[in-house]
């Protein structure tokens, strides 16, 4: 059972007791981690095919632990379409609702799970 604060208590009650997926948006693209490069970079493996080096924002470094294998939400960085930063870490569940919705394909996850 997953303990919520009373902000995110109430707003689970508006969307009737579940807290909405992040969806990728303008400017945001869901990865799969590759490679921990240390410090607050990694490698990642985005939808569109494309490796990026990725930097672990300082207000989640210390508060998502994210490995090898995880799949995020990347926001891309506007002067550098190569590079971004973390923006949310999807977990084992939140990842099967995307499969289930279409929005990330099962094949991506194999992939990914080969590439480790």
């Amino acid at each position: 059972m997953r303990c919520l604060s009373k902000k995110h208590q109430k707003q689970g009650e508006e969307h009737g007791g579940e807290i909405p997926l992040p969806n990728p948006d303008e400017g945001t693209i869901i990865c799969g981690v590759v490679r921990h490069l240390g410090g607050d970079y990694l490698i990642a493996k985005c939808l569109d095919g494309v490796d990026r080096k990725i930097r672990i924002p300082g207000k989640l470094r210390r508060k998502v632990w994210i490995t090898e294998g995880d799949i995020i939400l990347v926001g891309l960085w506007d002067f550098s379409s190569e590079k971004g930063e973390v923006v949310y870490k999807y977990g084992k569940n939140e990842v099967n609702k995307l499969v289930e919705k279409g929005v990330v394909p099962k094949e991506f996850i194999d992939a990914l799970s080969e590439l480790i």
